[in-house]
């Protein structure tokens, strides 16, 4: 999977550059397989990019402004929903990327994990208790159902 970052080479905005160059280098220090597609000197890329934002997605001029970030065709999103990944340590998910290990995002699933398979086991041993309860109370009415048969034999 090759993470696809959209960005324009020749912008004159500040702001945008120092975005793209944030990205960018946060994806290189993370040692993370991307390609940069521009969209200043690229037609192709700029309408492909501008197609595979989704609509709820765009401002609301309906023009997304770069970067913006694609897992292969999957749109993961722009440098907002980015730089809130990064502050949560999700950058791997935001990207669609497993974590590698040792990483406190893999951390972090493998804590979930663990607590989801004790969660599990809890839940797995109160069902067995409530069997057990059922069965003991079965065998109760069932012990009470033969003794009053019996007494109405007697009785008869």
């Amino acid at each position: 999977m090759v993470i696809k970052v959209f960005l324009a080479t020749s912008s004159g905005s500040t702001a945008i550059k120092k975005k793209q160059q944030d990205v960018v280098g946060f994806l290189e220090a993370l040692k993370v397989e991307y390609a940069e597609l521009d969209i200043a000197c690229n037609e192709q890329n700029r309408m492909w990019m501008r197609q595979n934002v989704p609509e709820e997605k765009k401002p609301s001029n309906g023009i997304p402004l770069p970067p913006q970030i694609f897992n292969e065709e999957s749109y993961c999103g722009d440098y907002d929903t980015f730089f809130d990944a990064k502050e949560d340590n999700t950058v791997y998910a935001f990207l669609g990327l497993p974590p590698p290990p040792g990483s406190k995002e893999a951390q972090e699933e493998e804590d979930e994990e663990q607590e989801d398979e004790q969660l599990h086991s809890q839940e797995e041993e109160e069902l067995q208790q409530l069997e057990q309860d059922q069965d003991e109370q079965g065998s109760e009415e069932e012990e009470e159902d033969t003794e009053l048969q019996e007494e109405e034999e007697e009785a008869e």
